[in-house]
Parts: structure tokens; C-alpha cells; sequence
């Protein structure tokens, strides 16, 4: 008996000093790159290209190692600089679950400017890999920005990052801090982003997506904008992460900055946890 109490101690103070198990991670992986490769699904196409002299698959779209380290990340560019022309460079890949209606999920990724001048955008799109190429700009449902280009009014964008709000309106976002706009994004630093997307009904509220970032002038992570919407408005499932670049016109080229994502996942609710 003296034994078996022994040993039933033993067992007990085991468990209670066992750590209890961590809940599993809710983040899903879209893409991180490591593999060298662009993974399977991923769709490059230039569905305006006007390059003269005519330069076929102008985009550039690679994985590149980063300096120092042994990560890999995606680089996108509307093509090699001095190439200018092409209008719609466009990548996008399928989710690993769909949106549904109704649902809210968070959208991370770590994003890098290369350089500026440059146009650059990124979000969700509701269509099929068949529609996304002749939608274009309008297959994006949330959608962040990045450029310092000139817009047709004469107004001047700064580099600082931008959501909709409304369409083809864009706001930058703002440091609560201060309640000012944001700085321009610094080029060549790793932002985080956190994108909590609400794909219920617009008249439930929904439509419409809030962000975080951490990184440049937000050395901790802020919430940054509340309540952009989403471009098109269709409240159908949210498909496919996508991304458009492009040189601007050959009278009035923005630039070949490209634009580095890395670490893209996605996960149900709104989580602010880096994955």
C-alpha cells in the first residue's frame, strides 16, 4: 500500500506540473514562399499590356531571398524598370476556404515597399479565376493601396498606405496617436498588416473591413481605420487573395517600385495575433 500511495503521488504531482496544452492556431496559410516557388494555384497574367516596344509577360513576379536571412518573399513589379506600359499586372491565388456571407475573417500579411514611385493594391476578391482578369480593379472587394502617384484631378498621393472608401475613393489611413494621417510608408521596412473583413450584408453592417498595422511609425500594433468598405459590394463568398500593379499610362508613367508580401494568411474572427 505504502507503494501504491507512492505512486499515485508521483502521478498526481506529474499532472499538475505538466504544462496545459495551448488551443491549436486558427491562422491558415495562403502563401509564405519558403518553397523558392510560387505555390500551386497562383495565376500570373497582363491583361492591359501596351508596352512599346512590345515586351510579352512584362510583369515581374519572382520570389527573392532576403538579404541576410534565409526567408523568402514574393516581389511584385508592373515590369523591369525603364519598361513602362503595362496597365494591369495582376496575381491571384485561391483562398484555402472560401468567406461565406455572414462571416468575418482576419486577412494578415508582412508587406515591404522596394521603392518609389510606385502603384500598387492588394485585398479579396468574390470572382472566379475566370472572372478576375477582364474585372480588373473592380474584382476587388476589400482592397488596400500603395502609391505616391498623381491622380487625375492633380492631387498627389504620398506613399502612405490607403483603404476605400468608397468607390474608387480611397482614405488614408490615420495614427491614433495623434489623429493625423499616417506617415508615408518607409521603403525598405516590413510592415504587418491585420485586415478584419466583415463579409456580412451591407445592410446588417457588413461589407466593409477594419485594419491594424504594425510597423514604421506604429512600433506596437494600432488600428489604423475603421469601417473601409469593400469596392463592389456583390455579398457573394470571398474567393481569392489578389494583387494589381501597374506602370501607369506610356504619357504618364507612376513608376516600377515593386512591392514585397510575405507570410499571407487568413483566419476566422478577428484575430490580432501574428502567425
Amino acid at each position: 500500500m505504502k507503494l501504491k500511495g507512492m505512486i499515485l503521488l508521483g502521478m498526481l504531482l506529474l499532472c499538475s506540473c505538466a504544462p496545459a496544452s495551448s488551443s491549436p492556431s486558427s491562422w491558415v496559410l495562403v502563401g509564405d514562399f519558403e518553397s523558392g516557388a510560387l505555390p500551386q494555384g497562383w495565376t500570373n497574367i497582363d491583361t492591359q499590356n501596351d508596352t512599346d516596344p512590345f515586351v510579352p509577360n512584362p510583369q515581374v513576379t519572382e520570389i527573392r531571398a532576403e538579404a541576410g536571412t534565409d526567408n523568402h518573399y514574393l516581389l511584385r513589379k508592373p515590369a523591369a524598370e525603364g519598361v513602362i506600359g503595362n496597365r494591369k499586372a495582376i496575381s491571384f491565388a485561391p483562398l484555402p476556404t472560401a468567406i461565406p456571407i455572414g462571416e468575418t475573417y482576419t486577412l494578415y500579411s508582412r508587406i515591404l515597399v522596394e521603392y518609389f514611385p510606385n502603384n500598387h493594391s492588394f485585398g479579396l476578391s468574390n470572382l472566379s479565376a475566370a472572372e478576375i482578369p477582364d474585372a480588373g480593379y473592380d474584382a476587388f472587394e476589400p482592397m488596400i493601396r500603395i502609391t505616391d502617384k498623381a491622380e487625375s484631378d492633380g492631387t498627389k498621393n504620398d506613399g502612405t498606405l490607403m483603404v476605400l472608401s468608397g468607390y474608387k475613393t480611397y482614405d488614408k489611413i490615420v495614427n491614433p496617436s495623434t489623429g493625423q494621417t499616417a506617415n508615408p510608408m518607409d521603403a525598405g521596412a516590413w510592415y504587418e498588416i491585420w485586415a478584419v473583413i466583415n463579409n456580412d450584408a451591407a445592410d446588417a453592417g457588413g461589407q466593409s473591413y477594419d485594419l491594424y498595422v504594425r510597423g514604421g511609425e506604429f512600433a506596437e500594433q494600432q488600428k489604423v481605420f475603421s469601417g473601409a468598405v469593400f469596392r463592389m459590394n456583390r455579398e457573394t463568398p470571398l474567393t481569392h487573395f489578389m494583387a494589381i500593379t501597374n506602370t501607369g499610362s506610356k504619357k504618364s508613367p507612376y513608376g516600377n517600385g515593386g512591392v514585397g508580401y510575405d507570410d499571407i494568411y487568413m483566419s476566422p474572427g478577428r484575430e490580432l495575433s501574428s502567425p
